[in-house]
């Protein structure tokens, strides 16, 4: 015996209610996923030192949301790349790009890994001439090395990516204002 479908007439369509909106319910997760993200440590060169010393007591990664620098690729959701690319390197990086699971967000820390830095000029071929021809990069943190104020400064605009506003407050001015 065939199973009866149930006709859908247009007065049970009117009866169903309107779906609920989980963009609130996205927006508490946008905000806890900001607030809790495991960079993937992948230092290459003189900027890895920099990259460290933002994980040390003075400048703690910690209490900004990004916890313990992860040494798995399926465990993180921001990938830091510090240093020069080398052509030699390069797989190697998109291959762990592709491990991570989604959503998963880069920085390009330094201007080696942003443009190929000193080491890039003519007839020179195995260095990349910066990450983003590899893999697609969220926030750009330049300095040769930059500073660790500025990789926090590339965290807090990954999070103001991640959930639409600022969290941290802006770095005072020399002249003592808000930048």
């Amino acid at each position: 015996m065939a199973a009866q479908n149930p006709i859908i007439t247009p007065a049970a369509v009117e009866q169903v209610e309107a779906p609920i909106s989980l963009a609130p319910i996205r927006k508490i997760f946008d905000v806890c996923r900001a607030m809790s993200l495991w960079p993937m440590t992948f230092g290459l060169a003189c900027c890895a030192i920099e990259m460290m010393a933002v994980g040390m007591a003075r400048f703690d990664i910690a209490r900004f949301g990004a916890e313990v620098f992860r040494p798995s690729p399926r465990q993180s959701d921001l990938m830091i790349v510090a240093g020069t690319v080398s052509r030699k390197m390069a797989p190697a990086v998109v291959r762990l790009y592709e491990q991570m699971p989604g959503p998963k967000y880069v920085i390009a820390l330094g201007n080696c890994a942003i443009s190929g830095g000193p080491f890039k000029f003519e007839g020179q071929y195995g260095i990349i001439e910066g990450v983003d021809t590899l893999i697609p990069v969220d926030v750009y943190v330049p300095g040769c090395p930059p500073r660790p104020e500025a990789l926090l400064e590339g965290l807090f605009k990954i999070q103001e990516k991640m959930t639409g506003r600022r969290w941290w407050p802006l770095p005072a001015s020399p002249e003592g204002d808000a930048v």
